[in-house]
This record gives structure tokens, sequence and C-alpha cells, in this order.
């Protein structure tokens, strides 16, 4: 017999609701979050009180997020108009996460639609990096269209194409601007950098897979062989020993390197990025040890999340005037990218290898915990922003906005609020539960702490559900791990 969960997510809802001052309502306000969430989105059940809430959080504000426009419905990055979006308010920056999240709803025809918009044109799909091909590929498994395979894969191509055409160097990798990266004033800033390149790599390596799916076996051995020789630039060049780092230089250098140059201490330093050859899962083994690294206070532990430049650079956290600061601040973009490397090393390479499985669930659980705002007397909600102090747990960017009164000025009052950069579900069900779905078939290979005697996830994509009970006494479905297909 499996659980209901019903009751469980209206009383989140309801909670939300209540504590959210609905600024900009989209498609789906606050009083249709029950009825959409209840026939659309996965139900979770587990002993963590604080992972379960946010998980619920972010499954709320994901809906806020849906725009239908006339070329079907999308996923937005702000809630309010920002200036530098294009149509629609569409963002391509972030597309890469909205898939990754949004797959997990039952409703699959939301992220084909998403997808569709960008590959026909409707969105500027090369205004900043992302990994789409490698998140179309991970929508396929759980919303599987083979029928029109073939159609996407020749799309994702195409645009591949068009990116390697404005950002391919001599050097065999591809030139990014951190802010075209969505990661401006970083330490290492423009240059060779592991975001685009391992993005490109990735994405190489999806193409060759679903095409090999589609039968289309010339464009599967193409992109192979394109993915194998990004590969093998990225560990010559970007390698630097203990860590995958940029090569600053500008847009024009035409250096056709052979071994990664001399790089000064200004810019060389260790990057959240680095850690991105594993969300791919293109890393050598011999190089996982570069992980003990989240685990270090001189790395990238801080007491309020994974800040995205080692603390022990000089440059750490210096001093910008701009309220989006990657040299340091916590980011839940990259966060999310760097959590799901660690569950995929993991997985890969068994637990303890260089960190544990229970390191990874206390990574998870901070960044859970970080999606907290204190209020003016001291209640705390939910909330999430857009980047946030790694010794104050406050939301930086937003704090910055206030006291410059930007944040009044054109209507953006709360411009991140329920920002939508970031996954935190597809951690929970993929990461901590490793749910995974292929050919119709659900499977779950947890690595939930020791001390769990249960969890449950119901409403599943495809119908299916994932139960587990220590000794069969919370939800009388049996002892152990049980996984119902639908």
């Amino acid at each position: 017999m499996l659980p209901d969960l019903t009751e469980k997510l209206r009383g989140y809802v309801e909670e939300f609701n209540s504590a959210d001052e609905e600024i900009y309502a989209g498609d789906i306000d606050n009083a249709g979050a029950l009825d959409f969430l209840r026939n659309n989105a996965p139900l979770l059940d587990c002993p963590d009180a604080e992972l379960e809430k946010t998980y619920y959080f972010r499954l709320w504000t994901l809906r806020k997020h849906i725009r239908t426009t006339p070329h079907g419905r999308i996923l937005t990055e702000f809630l309010p108009p920002v200036c530098w979006a294009g149509p629609y308010n569409s963002i391509n920056c972030p597309l890469g996460h909205h898939l990754r999240e949004a797959r997990w709803l039952r409703d699959g025809d939301l992220c084909w639609e998403y997808v569709y918009f960008w590959l026909d044109g409707f969105g500027d799909g090369l205004s900043y990096s992302t990994w789409f091909a490698s998140s179309v590929e991970a929508l396929y498994s759980l919303h599987p269209r083979p029928e029109t395979l073939g159609v996407t894969v020749g799309k994702l191509a195409a645009l591949y194409e068009k990116r390697e055409e404005i950002s391919a160097r001599p050097c065999g990798l591809f030139w990014s601007h951190d802010d075209r990266d969505g990661m401006e004033l970083s330490i290492s800033g423009p240059g060779i950098r592991p975001t685009l390149n391992s993005y490109m790599c990735g994405d190489a390596y999806a193409i060759s897979r679903m095409a090999e799916r589609a039968g289309l076996d010339s464009v599967a051995r193409t992109y192979r062989g394109k993915a194998d020789r990004i590969r093998e630039r990225i560990d010559a060049l970007l390698w630097d020993g203990d860590f995958y780092r940029t090569i600053p230089c500008g847009a024009e250098d035409e250096a056709a390197w052979d071994e990664r140059p001399e790089v000064s201490l200004e810019h060389r330093a260790r990057e959240l990025v680095g850690y991105l050859p594993w969300y791919f899962g293109f890393a050598d083994k011999g190089r996982d040890g570069a992980f003990a690294e989240l685990l270090d206070t001189d790395g990238f532990a801080a007491p309020y999340g994974l800040t995205t430049a080692e603390r022990r650079h000089p440059r750490f956290m210096f001093e910008n005037d701009h309220e989006c600061l990657w040299n340091g601040y916590v980011w839940p973009y990259a966060t999310a990218q760097t959590l799901t490397a660690l569950a995929n090393m993991i997985r890969r390479r068994g637990d303890g290898s260089v960190v544990s499985k229970e390191d990874y669930y206390a990574l998870l659980r901070q960044y859970a915990l970080s999606h907290r705002l204190k209020k003016d007397d001291w209640d705390e909600v939910c909330f999430i922003d857009e980047n946030m102090h790694p010794f104050t747990g406050r939301w930086y960017c937003r704090d910055e906005l206030i006291r410059k009164k930007h944040a009044e000025n054109g209507g953006l009052r709360e411009r991140g609020k329920d920002y939508n950069h970031s996954t935190f579900c597809d951690l929970v069900l993929s990461g901590l539960l490793g749910i995974s779905r292929d050919c119709g078939v659900t499977a779950a290979d947890p690595m939930i702490p020791d001390g769990w005697d249960f969890f449950a996830v119901t409403g599943l994509p495809g119908g299916a559900s994932v139960v587990y009970d220590r000794d069969g006494t919370r939800y009388g479905a049996g002892v152990g791990l049980r996984v119902i297909n639908g």
C-alpha cells in the first residue's frame, strides 16, 4: 500500500501561500498551486523535515515560472521582466537547470515545448553558454519521444555547430566571457574556461548517444569524435595538476597551445566550475581528489554554502560595486552543478573513495537550509534569491539592490525572489535517492544516510513510486527498498 502524501503537499502549499507576497503572478498563481502540483509533482516523504520542506518549496516556486507564449510554454529565470532577457523574458543561461528540474513533473509536454521554443529559434539559444543537449537527453530518459528524436538531434546539432563557429579557438577548445557563462566578475575572468568547454564536450557525447538511439550512425560517430577531441584538450590544457582551471585570455587570442600556459596568481584560482567534467562523467578517476576541496575551509567550505572560488585565494571576495559577484559568493547555480558532479562521482567510484555519501548529504542539507530568509520580525520563511554571503547567510544581491534603491526602480521590486537559476528537487530525486528511468522502467540506487529508516516518492513520471521502509512498519508495503512501476 502506497502512502497518500496529498495532505502533506496541501500543508506545505498553504504554508508557502500564506507567507508569500505574490508580486508577480504567472500562469499558475498561488491559488492554483495546489491543484497543479497535486496533478504533476512527485511527492516526497522523508525523515529530514528541513530537506523535505525545501523540496516542496522548490516545486512551489518552479510552477511560478511557467509562461505561455504563442510558441508554447517556457520557464523563466526571473519573475519580473529584466532588460537583458529575450522574447517573453526568456534567458537560456539556466536552461540546463530548468530541464533537469522540470523533467520530474508528469507533464512532459511542458519541457518539450520549452525545448522546441529554443530549437525553433523563438529565443536566443546562444546568448549564454549552457548544456542544452545533455539536458535534453536527461529529459528524454523520463519523457521519451522516439518518433521525433531524429529531428531533435538534427536541430541540436545545428545549434551546436553555430556555437562552434562563434567560440572555437586554435587550441581546440572554446573561449567564453565569464559574463556569458552567467558568472560575471569571477576571479579567473574570460578565457578558455571549464564551463563552455565541459558543456560542449558533454553535449557532443549526448548528441552522439541520442543519434545512436535514432539510428543516425554517421552523426553518432561524428559527435563522439568531437567529444573525444574536446576531452583530450580539456585534460591537456585545463587540468593544472590538481584541478581544472581557466586559462585567462582575450577573445582574439589565436594561441594554439600544446600544453597549459603559465597563469598569473591574480587569475589562477580553483573555482566550482572546475567540477564540471564530473558533471558530464568524463573526468579521470585519478583526479577525484579535487573533491576534498569541498570540505576544506581553505577551499570551498563555508558556514552557509559552497563558495564559488577557493577561500585561500588572495582575491577571494574582492570588492566591487556590482551586486552579482562570482568571486566567492554562494550561488545556487554553481552549488547545484557541483552537487550533481559529486553524486555522479560517488556513484561511479564508490562511497568513500574520496568523499562519502554522508558528505554529499551534509552538503545537500546545507544547501536546503540556505533556502531561508529572516524577516524583520525574525520569523524565518523559505526563500531563494540570486547569491548569498557565505559567512552571514544573507541574500547579498537582494541586500545590495535594496541598499542602492535599485530594487524599487523599473518595477523590479524583489527582482530575484523565487529565482529559477538552479536545481534542488533533481538533487534529491536523482542524486540522493538515485531515481532514474529508461525504456519505461524506473530504478533507484539511493545514497541515503545510514540513519534513515524510510523514504517514499510517489507520482513519478510514468506513474512510478519508490518506497524504502527499513522494517516495513511505516508504509506496510514490505521491507526494504521497493520500486513500483506505473
